[in-house]
């Protein structure tokens, strides 16, 4: 009974992380497409004049700034910290996705709107024609996810590992799918998901530029550490595969490979 005791409490521990970590997920992509979808209209701020600009800045700045910093060398140390001793690395991916669903989630429902509408659509051809596009996005955003390690994107990998009482394992190099397209298909379908909606206000302008430029940027930080984990692997990878806009797809050079290596990382 002594032995039983302690896993029970560590599978605890893990399932309920990992059920507030997809509760958070879930919360946070239903407001984003709600938000998304209104042009931000819905958000529940409710200041005025210049604390609102101030306010809705701070919101828009808050995501990429600790989505990128939680990923520096300082930043998944703090991670590791979050969670109880000795789990706290091995939970760093839950406890990441967590912490971006929540950031998600407080920008869309704690948005200040402006009240400004510049369009929306007038008729129903062309509201079905940007329902289409708004879900092609979200689609597209959906399958890279699934291609990019779709347990590590939604912090299931961290918790099932602790659960299981097993090293997380993070997988190789994704390069299959839409990654095949592009190396940042993730953050190409989250920018698609910014500008397909189908109303326009200047709340929904402002959100699509900052992000979109994260978007464009930010993932060059990622690219570093990847070159630094897989080595000659990515930089084949790199070598063949256009950054964020994808192009024609051409038959892969023959050859062998370099071999695939797995990190104990979050991505």
């Amino acid at each position: 009974m002594t032995a039983v005791a302690p896993r029970l409490r560590v599978r605890l521990l893990a399932l309920g992380l990992g059920t507030v970590c997809h509760a958070s997920f879930a919360a946070g992509v239903a407001a984003m497409a709600m938000g998304l979808w209104s042009g931000l209209t819905t958000g529940r701020g409710a200041l005025h004049g210049t604390a609102a600009t101030v306010a809705n800045t701070a919101l828009l700045v808050q995501f990429p700034l600790l989505h990128s910093g939680l990923l520096t060398r300082r930043g998944r140390a703090w991670l590791a910290r979050l969670a109880p001793a000795p789990y706290g690395r091995d939970l760093t991916s839950t406890t990441y996705a967590t912490i971006a669903s929540l950031q998600v989630l407080a920008v869309f429902a704690l948005w200040t709107p402006s009240g400004v509408v510049w369009w929306r659509p007038e008729s129903t051809a062309v509201l079905v024609a940007c329902a289409a596009a708004f879900a092609c996005a979200w689609l597209f955003l959906l399958r890279a996810l699934h291609d990019g390690h779709l347990a590590l994107q939604t912090g299931l990998l961290g918790w099932w590992a602790v659960w299981r009482g097993r090293r997380p394992d993070y997988g190789p190099l994704p390069e299959r799918g839409t990654f095949a397209l592009c190396r940042q298909p993730i953050y190409l379908g989250f920018a698609l998901t910014l500008w397909t909606g189908p109303v326009w206000t200047p709340d929904r302008l402002a959100l699509a530029v900052a992000w979109t430029t994260y978007c464009a940027l930010g993932p060059l930080h990622k690219e570093r550490r990847f070159a630094a984990i897989h080595g000659a692997r990515f930089e084949a990878y790199r070598r063949r595969t256009p950054y964020l806009v994808p192009r024609p797809v051409r038959r892969p050079a023959t050859g062998p490979r370099p071999p695939e290596l797995r990190t104990p990382d979050i991505r």
